[in-house]
């Protein structure tokens, strides 16, 4: 069995000096929770290759964190991602979209990304992602012409969190917005950063860094359990 991890390559803010790209936790978090049920898991990104950390997420102290940025085998995967060319979607039951800010810029309008969740999901896959990474559902059409998202209960990164962050000025676009206009049912924790998942079917996701263990937990159950 093998799962398949989407990481942003997207490293800038418009006008920001700082770095954006992955959010590491909600890579490590998952990672780890796949690695301990000896599930392959592989790295894919939009364009292939190195994908940027954003530096605010290097929290070292985090001992997941710690354990795989120190880890030969997982740097190789960071250092040298997939591209979507080189993938097979036939070869995985379920598809993970980490976020960061990066997420933002180049997942969303990416066909070959949105090829491989759609041969996924009408394959009976499972489609996960949390925080930023919930953007690389956007715009992902089903065969039937409908989009994915349509109709279904999901979360993400919410407009309060981001006003939170500070970022506003930087984004693209609203995530919560863009998932209601395309017709999700948006739902979310009370309290900004608790984590929280929502779940419908085969579709999981997590509002932000905090959720993307639990993202991997129910993942695991839905791959073992049905």
């Amino acid at each position: 069995m093998k799962v398949l991890i989407v990481c942003t390559n997207h490293d800038t803010y418009p006008t920001k000096s700082s770095k954006t790209g992955l959010w590491l936790s909600e890579l490590t978090h998952f990672y780890d929770v796949m690695v301990k049920r000896r599930i392959f898991v592989d790295i894919v990104s939009p364009s292939g290759g190195n994908v940027p950390v954003d530096e605010r997420s290097m929290d070292l102290k985090d001992e997941c964190n710690a354990l795989y940025w120190n880890n030969a085998e997982f740097q190789q995967k960071l250092q040298h991602s997939l591209s979507p060319d080189q993938i097979n979607p036939a070869d995985y039951r379920l598809i993970y979209f980490t976020g960061g800010h990066g997420a933002m810029w180049d997942f969303p309008d990416n066909s070959a990304l949105q090829n491989i969740v759609r041969h996924i999901y009408e394959h009976n896959g499972t489609v996960t992602a949390v925080c930023h990474g919930v953007s690389g559902l956007l715009n992902v059409k089903l065969s039937d012409g409908s989009l994915l998202i349509q109709d279904k209960y999901l979360t993400g990164f919410s407009n309060v969190e981001e006003a939170l962050m500070s970022f506003v000025s930087e984004v693209p676009f609203y995530l919560e917005d863009k998932l209601k206009e395309q017709g999700a049912h948006f739902t979310k924790a009370m309290i900004p950063f608790m984590e929280f998942i929502e779940l419908d079917e085969r579709l999981i996701t997590g509002q932000n860094p905090n959720s993307a263990r639990k993202v991997a937990s129910k993942a695991v159950e839905e791959l073992f359990e049905k």
